[in-house]
């Protein structure tokens, strides 16, 4: 869906961002993260066609149009971190603006405007003016708009940034929502637990240059060595024990009376069929979990900062 290559954006003597290479695939929901100054909503402004590169490609799907044309853009909805509207407009009037730019028939700007405003929950605000909305559902309006045209390519720059915990709640739900959907969607965040609860995958910037990207739970295999996976045992350790020194690819870390914690450095289908093997020698279980990864302990490993 979205490819990224060797993209550079330099300010003088100062690299912005650093050579990034980065896919996301079709239907994913990728999370940006980074500290401030990492590069993030540069990078976003350049896929945007807002800035131009210094140099490297921005391509989507298989359209290879120059970054910043009228033919890349429409392929691209983008939701601002300071967004404008138009306060003395009302929400349908708003919404028809935003299509006729587009070169969209009225009646079909009508017909998915109401379709829009059902999604994000703005289907009785249709007739008031934007500037009466709280800040959360013009929020949820500028999401609609940047549907509006049925983009491959949905991007949002730090959508929570300034909402209540309320409205990030509906916010996150409505992501969710639409990538269930089949949408493509980028967001960028500071708000990590809310990415990790809602992103596919990640993206990890720091100083320009992209230092992890992937699924949370791999990017954290990979740099902690493995997968921590504790194993509760009805009757006594020892036979699972035995069996577990026999894998290559496991580490015990600890044995306790009634459970052991191991580190599997395999993929997800090896550590199932562990599991398997070990019920398959009549050790009964009485459970099995695997330590679920913090997107916050990976970001600070990988940035030494906060987040932003």
């Amino acid at each position: 869906m979205l490819y990224i290559r060797d993209l550079t954006k330099n300010y003088g003597s100062f690299t912005a961002v650093d050579h990034l290479s980065l896919h996301i695939p079709k239907g994913d929901l990728f999370g940006f993260v980074g500290p401030n100054g990492a590069g993030k909503t540069t990078t976003i402004r350049i896929v945007c066609g807002l800035l131009k590169a210094s140099s490297g490609s921005v391509q989507i799907g298989s359209t290879a149009a120059a970054v910043g044309s009228s033919e890349m853009k429409r392929l691209i909805g983008y939701v601002p971190d300071f967004f404008g509207v138009y306060d003395n407009l009302k929400v349908r009037e708003y919404m028809d603006m935003y299509g006729s730019m587009y070169g969209m028939y009225s009646r079909d700007i009508a017909k998915l405007t109401d379709d829009l405003l059902e999604l994000v929950n703005l289907s009785d605000k249709k007739e008031f003016y934007v500037d009466t909305l709280s800040r959360g559902m013009k929020q949820r309006l500028c999401v609609a708009r940047a549907l509006l045209h049925n983009p491959q390519l949905l991007i949002l720059d730090e959508p929570s940034s300034g909402l209540d915990p309320r409205a990030r709640v509906e916010m996150k739900e409505l992501l969710k929502n639409l990538h269930s959907m089949g949408k493509t969607i980028v967001i960028s965040s500071h708000i990590l637990s809310e990415l990790s609860e809602m992103c596919t995958s990640i993206g990890i910037m720091n100083r320009g240059r992209l230092v992890a990207a992937g699924r949370i739970e791999d990017i954290m295999r990979q740099i902690s060595g493995g997968r921590r996976i504790h194993i509760r045992i009805a009757s006594e350790v020892e036979p699972a024990l035995r069996m577990l020194k026999e894998q290559t690819d496991v580490t015990v870390e600890s044995v306790r009376e009634k459970e052991l914690i191991i580190t599997h450095r395999g993929t997800e289908e090896e550590v199932c069929a562990l599991i398997g093997h070990i019920i398959h020698n009549q050790v009964i279980l009485t459970d099995f979990y695997r330590e679920a990864g913090s997107l916050e302990s990976l970001f600070m490993q990988l940035t030494g900062g906060g987040a932003s």
